[in-house]
């Protein structure tokens, strides 16, 4: 065994201890579905990080649609 410290972190849907190893390849996820499960989940704006001052925020130009010029 290596003198690596093994942490464990609780997945964040399931909240399963994952050890912060190099062999859990899903990290911070426990498994493929909850890595997914957490991109469907930004991908449906259902998470953001809040900005008051980014660039898209401030241009009274932009709006929520689409549109290529």
């Amino acid at each position: 065994m290596s003198d690596e410290i093994f942490l464990k972190y609780p997945a964040q849907h399931v909240k399963k201890p994952v050890p912060w190893t190099q062999e859990s390849q899903f990290r911070p996820f426990c498994s493929k579905r909850c890595q997914l499960i957490d991109l469907g989940e930004w991908a449906a704006e259902e998470k953001a990080i809040p900005s008051d001052t980014a660039d898209f925020a401030m241009d009274p130009n932009l709006s929520d649609e689409w549109s290529i010029k």
